[in-house]
């Protein structure tokens, strides 16, 4: 028994780790912010030159292992802390690193450029830093607000002149998009428009009534109240801060005080004016996230590349060994368990790929009415009695060009947040129907015209406001407890629905309950004799197929997927890049199939090498990956995720067969 047990796959060596540590640093020296990557002892792990460059570092200061507290000692030697004892700089400054605390600040530098820090701890393993230069935005935002306070000064001006009519300054004002008033120095209103009335349900006509303690809250008052009193010191202000207003809405506002020096040279009061800038802000916000995820997506794909590789080895390994021995029912009590959690390892990593969009997924044709019974059948046992779910189904076999799988767990997951939406007697719906999107609804969802299938998730719960519709797929935004919810859910399902090239919409209001609705591509029914269960069988094991040729830089891979093209009645050709796989199709004729790995060092990858062998007018042309920047249906060809069992490699050359 022992001698059929695989060998432990051997850890990389250091050739072999040397192309993707390159890889990864030149992807790191692309991005135009400075990037560090420190460990719990605070010492370096991985940088880019843009961080060396953005602080002016030797490039010899960084090497992996070196200590951060040199770059902090080289930076106090030569001033960049200002005036004081180099060495009480440092020991401050490495004591704050120690916290791991996140944080967001900004930095002027001695030559007076600006940088942005953005750092976030990494739990158990260090922390992330990075850094942005933000010196011509700043100079901007410095030139805008001399425009303005240029303009306020030309507004101030021209209501001195119009003061004698003061009908024409006041129609003048209330036209203008913001809230515009005057105070004296005793802080008593003298003048306010109708934006006031808009925001906080004010009279216009008394403004002597008004107090700024009272329509802003005695909290916000006292946030502010400093800078009211700075610009009755003579000196013009502006300060952003949180409102609520009269219509329940939580809004963010800037605020600018323009001073009015009388001819004593005093004080004599404040012009006023204010903006809502809730929309600017928030855009800022859905901008920093956007880079942020983009950076993790990066960082996570390479991850997920190696790490189903990893798992394609384990889980072709422990299902050969499978096959070896089917009747060894002690051996079985310890390969099954293994196989369930490297495929469950597996669906953890697609899981988290899934919201960026940069998961393979092997999407074929697949009945949506079968899908959606099995979903219902599924989740019904986990629902609580006093929950109850409709299943409709439509009268005709509904099909659509999408991954099974993926879209089972996005149901599912939808099925749960209807769950929690609703409290005792609540009733969830799940239903698919068939719609034919002319043009004009077609461009409403983004979908190109033509015949599409809607699925549906309904419930009568609380229903959604305007403001958590509008950040419902934002990742890690939830409105249930902590401990109760990641965030991921819904974003995972709109990346797949997306990358699915369909489109995700919801409808609710408060009180009225759910319905979020997938539309996906429909497609017609797979040919009746093609059994994508029974796909091994079909595919003829040991029966000739021809020559495969097997392109895959990773060696324990290209063992276990050359073992499933054998046992598929191919014989096997391999290559370990694109280069070597380039060769063999311009010198052997009559190949088959090739089946190639989108990832590759050298230069060429796999969609070069698939290129080539479609000039080559070779039979079949089918990719792997498990992680391919990119998409390979833009081009055509389709892709079989790693890790795949031989019954799913089978099934993909059986779908992909030309007819």
């Amino acid at each position: 028994m022992t001698d059929l047990l695989p060998s432990p796959p051997l850890p990389p060596t250091a050739p072999d780790l040397l192309p993707r540590q390159e890889t990864l640093q030149a992807g790191l020296d692309l991005i135009d912010q400075g990037f560090t990557l420190i460990d719990s002892q605070l010492r370096m792990v991985a940088w880019n030159r843009t961080f060396l460059r953005l602080l002016d570092f030797p490039d010899e200061l960084a090497w992996v292992g070196a200590p951060f507290e040199g770059f902090m000692r080289y930076n106090a030697q030569r001033g960049e802390y200002g005036p004081g004892d180099p060495e009480q700089q440092v020991r401050e400054r490495m004591l704050a690193a120690s916290r791991f605390t996140a944080h967001t600040l900004e930095r002027t530098r001695p030559d007076g450029s600006v940088l942005l820090v953005r750092g976030v701890p990494v739990p158990g393993h260090g922390f992330v830093t990075l850094y942005s230069d933000i010196t011509a935005q700043r100079a901007a935002e410095r030139q805008i607000q001399q425009h303005a306070a240029v303009l306020e000064q030309r507004v101030a001006e021209r209501t001195a002149e119009l003061h004698r009519s003061e009908a024409q300054m006041r129609l003048i004002t209330d036209s203008i998009p913001a809230l515009v008033a005057y105070f004296d120095r005793d802080r008593n209103y003298r003048y306010i428009n109708r934006g006031y009335k808009a925001w906080f349900g004010l009279d216009p006509a008394h403004p002597e009534r008004v107090s700024a303690r009272e329509y802003l809250g005695a909290a916000t008052y006292a946030g502010i109240r400093p800078n009211v009193a700075q610009a009755l010191a003579g000196r013009p202000v502006s300060y952003e801060y949180e409102v609520d207003v009269a219509s329940g809405a939580r809004l963010v506002a800037r605020t600018t005080l323009i001073p009015e020096v009388d001819a004593d040279g005093r004080v004599a009061g404040c012009f006023e004016l204010t903006f809502d800038i809730t929309e600017q802000k928030r855009s800022q916000a859905l901008l920093v996230q956007a880079q942020k995820m983009e950076a993790l997506g990066q960082l996570t794909g390479g991850l997920a590349h190696d790490f189903n590789n990893i798992l394609t080895v384990v889980i072709g390994n422990l299902e050969a060994l499978q096959r070896a021995r089917p009747d060894d029912a002690p051996l079985a009590e310890y390969l099954d368990p293994a196989v369930l959690a490297a495929r469950r390892g597996a669906d953890l990593i697609r899981r988290l790929m899934s919201f960026s969009r940069q998961q393979p997924l092997a999407a074929r044709p697949t009945d949506l009415c079968a899908l959606l019974a099995e979903v219902a059948r599924l989740v019904q046992r986990t629902l609580p009695a006093d929950r109850q779910l409709e299943l409709r189904r439509s009268p005709e076999r509904l099909w659509a060009w999408v991954d099974p799988h993926p879209l089972q767990n996005s149901l599912i997951n939808l099925i749960f947040n209807a769950r929690d939406a609703t409290s005792a007697g609540g009733s969830i719906t799940l239903e698919a129907q068939a719609h034919d999107l002319g043009e004009a609804a077609a461009a409403e969802l983004a979908l190109k015209p033509g015949r599409h299938v809607r699925l549906a998730v309904s419930d009568n719960g609380c229903g959604m406001d305007r403001a958590t519709l509008e950040r419902v797929f934002e990742p890690f935004f939830t409105t249930k407890p902590a401990g109760h919810g990641t965030g991921l859910g819904l974003a995972m399902v709109y990346g797949f629905i997306t990358q699915s090239a369909g489109a995700i919409r919801i409808h609710s209001s408060p009180g009225a309950g759910s319905t979020v609705s997938l539309w996906l591509p429909a497609c017609e029914p797979p040919p009746p004799d093609l059994d994508l269960n029974a796909a091994d069988n079909r595919a003829g094991a040991g029966a000739s197929r021809g020559m495969a040729l097997l392109v895959e830089d990773d060696a324990a891979v290209r063992q276990v997927v050359r073992r499933d093209l054998l046992a598929l009645g191919f014989a096997v050709l391999e290559a370990e890049n694109g280069q070597e796989a380039l060769d063999i199709l311009d010198c052997t004729p009559a190949i088959a199939l090739v089946l190639t790995d989108v990832v590759m060092p050298g230069g060429i990858d796999g969609r070069q090498v698939a290129a080539h062998a479609r000039r080559q007018r070779v039979g079949q042309v089918l990719l792997m990956s498990g992680y391919a920047p990119g998409s390979p249906a833009d081009e055509g060809l389709p892709i079989l995720p790693k890790p795949f069992s031989r019954e799913q490699l089978a099934a993909q050359l059986i779908a992909a067969t030309p007819p």
